[in-house]
């Protein structure tokens, strides 16, 4: 018997190695890989900002609304932004919130306020402040006057608040009008 003969192999019947994928699992990926996509993901970042400061830049940031004296009609003017940082104006609010707190002090040196019991103090000065000029007002008008002095105000207080309560409003009252006319001569 002569030597064994391999059976041949056709072209069409071989085997190619299947291509796997490029992508990487989440299980095997480096911290390279990580770092790369993070610098992308800033890149992208970044790029997105300028997109939005140019839009910033072109959007009107003051309108002047003036009168014609033509047709008496309001005209809007546009006025564009011309450098790229401008302060926003904020709405400023005017509370007695500074004079509730040093009046705390005064009293008690170691006791805080919580924001809401600061709310609540406000309002109620506004309210009694109010009350009192509302009633002095009254008592400008009653007497035929056009002047709001402190003797309307005192009036106004006694009628308003009742009893010791009225007394020490005045006395504090007289004070402070003292200090400011010491101040102002």
């Amino acid at each position: 018997m002569g030597p064994k003969k391999t059976p041949s192999i056709n072209k069409a019947e071989k085997k190619t190695p299947v291509k796997t994928p490029n992508k990487v699992s989440n299980a095997l990926k480096t911290p390279k890989q990580d770092n790369e996509k993070e610098k992308e993901k800033e890149k992208e970042t970044i790029k997105q900002k300028e997109k939005e400061e140019i839009i910033i830049k072109e959007t009107p940031i003051e309108e002047k609304y003036e009168m014609n004296s033509n047709s008496k009609k309001n005209q809007k003017f546009k006025k564009f932004q011309t450098h790229e940082k401008t302060k926003l104006k904020r709405n400023r609010k005017e509370t007695f919130g500074i004079y509730i707190y040093k009046v705390l002090k005064q009293i008690h040196k170691d006791i805080g306020i919580s924001k809401k019991s600061m709310s609540i103090m406000n309002s109620f000065i506004n309210d009694i402040f109010e009350r009192i000029s509302l009633e002095s007002s009254k008592l400008v008008r009653y007497n035929k006057k056009h002047t709001l002095s402190a003797k309307e105000i005192q009036s106004g207080v006694k009628l308003l608040l009742p009893g010791e309560l009225s007394k020490h409003a005045i006395i504090e009252g007289a004070k402070a009008v003292n200090k400011i006319a010491k101040f102002s001569s």
